[in-house]
């Protein structure tokens, strides 16, 4: 199996990063906007602001109304939708081909003149809109903020991956217009963004097209001039961290919580590091599917009653190994916790009929995903904003399969098993407590 898709790539004088990857399969088109800006970019006391700008980005801009983003691309027949991660907010339409000049319309309205429609009115509603996900997702749920005191374990004080993509109560409260009108100016830029459109569409065509709707917005710093035209914007300095952890964090949370949970973090390697390929691979042995590790060895035995294993992958200078189960209404979370760290630790004996297994898994996954028309633009503008090379889409199938199973079993004895790591453990509140 091979994927040979096939891109064009352009960029504007204002900054903007075009990429076109033509499928005339169908009639139907994905349009992916990334902005390269995340929770990593937020100030301290400021947290939260870029997923509150994926609500605000629905509620209206110069020339479109509130909630008009949705409303057009809906009774054109197609779908839409955001998210906010660490290191990028994203945003995506797919619709019926002859459609695209309305997707490219309404994302180059709200880049453009999104500050003109912008109220306290709608900052306070889009607001307690987030507070109540907070409370709704995080709080009030059991297990709920695991990730919120994970991420407190795993990064220092001042890293920017320290505190979550939805931000504290306390800074949205604080946040004003002026606040966000800010933020907004800063990172939600033609020099700042990557456009890609894949499907049934020509490229020069695209790119006329692309032109035309965006050409005229300014990069930040004013009008772009001069044929090379504006720089893109500079992602930050990352923040060094020694990977794995230098020294073991630890806490345990009594909670009302049904059954005992223990998760695990370890410092691994960014997704832009040539090492992050192996690693994806090893956590493959250890938490995918019903021949990994974790459900071979301690959910089918009964040892635990689920567990998982998954990389966060992160480009500021480390990024994430979450490992975790769940023990039954007797268990001791001493052994759920030594259960799994066994696994840790064992991993680098892992065998070549492991690394196979978990290879195919990933090979069939990300030849699925590339199947999908939204996912493949989504890849190609992650490849493009975070890496500069789109073209590395059609790589991916061939690096996991020039891994060798030493490679595997080295990153599994570098980062799996090395003693730094940070555990979070939930216990029940006892019945004496809770009475």
């Amino acid at each position: 199996m091979s994927v040979e898709i096939e891109i064009h790539r352009h960029r504007l004088a204002n900054g903007l990063e075009v990429v076109v990857a033509p499928d005339r399969a169908l009639p139907v088109v994905a349009v992916n906007l990334w902005y390269g800006v995340g929770s990593r970019n937020e100030r301290p006391g400021r947290t939260g602001f870029a997923h509150l700008f994926e609500h605000m980005m629905f509620q209206g801009s110069k020339h479109v109304a509130k909630n008009g983003h949705f409303e057009a691309v809906e009774r054109a027949g197609g779908s839409l939708n955001g998210s906010t991660w660490f290191d990028r907010t994203n945003y995506y339409e797919t619709l019926p081909s002859h459609q695209l000049d309305l997707a490219l319309w309404l994302e180059s309205d709200r880049m453009g003149w999104l500050v003109d429609a912008m109220t306290q009115e709608k900052l306070d509603n889009q607001r307690d809109v987030v507070k109540n996900e907070k409370r709704e997702r995080y709080d009030n749920q059991p297990y709920g903020d695991w990730m919120e005191r994970m991420q407190r374990l795993v990064w220092p004080h001042g890293h920017p991956y320290r505190h979550t993509v939805i931000g504290s109560m306390e800074d949205l409260d604080a946040a004003d217009l002026d606040d966000v009108k800010d933020f907004f100016r800063t990172w939600y830029v033609p020099n700042n963004a990557v456009l890609t459109i894949a499907g049934d569409v020509d490229p020069a065509d695209a790119f006329d097209r692309v032109e035309r709707w965006f050409g005229e917005i300014p990069p930040r710093g004013g009008a772009a001039t001069g044929g090379a035209g504006a720089g893109r914007i500079a992602a930050g300095a990352t923040a060094p961290v020694a990977v794995p952890m230098e020294r073991p964090a630890r806490e345990v949370v009594e909670s009302d919580v049904p059954l005992v949970r223990v998760f695990i973090g370890l410092r691994i390697p960014p997704f832009t590091d040539p090492a992050f390929d192996a690693v994806d691979v090893a956590a493959g042995v250890l938490g995918s599917g019903r021949a990994a590790r974790l459900y071979a060895r301690l959910v089918r035995p009964g040892v635990v009653r689920d567990a998982f294993a998954f990389p966060f992958p992160l480009v500021g200078g480390a990024s994430i190994l979450l490992v975790g189960a769940t023990g039954f209404a007797d268990s001791d979370p001493e052994v759920v916790e030594r259960a799994l760290v066994e696994q840790l630790e064992s991993l680098p004996d892992l065998d070549g009929t492991e690394v196979e297994r978990a290879l195919a898994l990933e090979e069939a996954r990300a030849a699925r995903q590339l199947e999908r028309l939204e996912a493949r633009a989504d890849r190609l503008s992650m490849y493009t904003c975070l890496l500069d090379r789109p073209e590395r889409v059609n790589e991916d199938l061939d690096r996991l399969r020039a891994l060798t199973v030493e490679e595997v079993r080295d990153a599994a004895g570098r980062w799996f098993a090395a003693p730094g790591r940070a555990t979070l453990v939930y216990v029940p509140i006892s019945e004496g407590e809770a009475d």
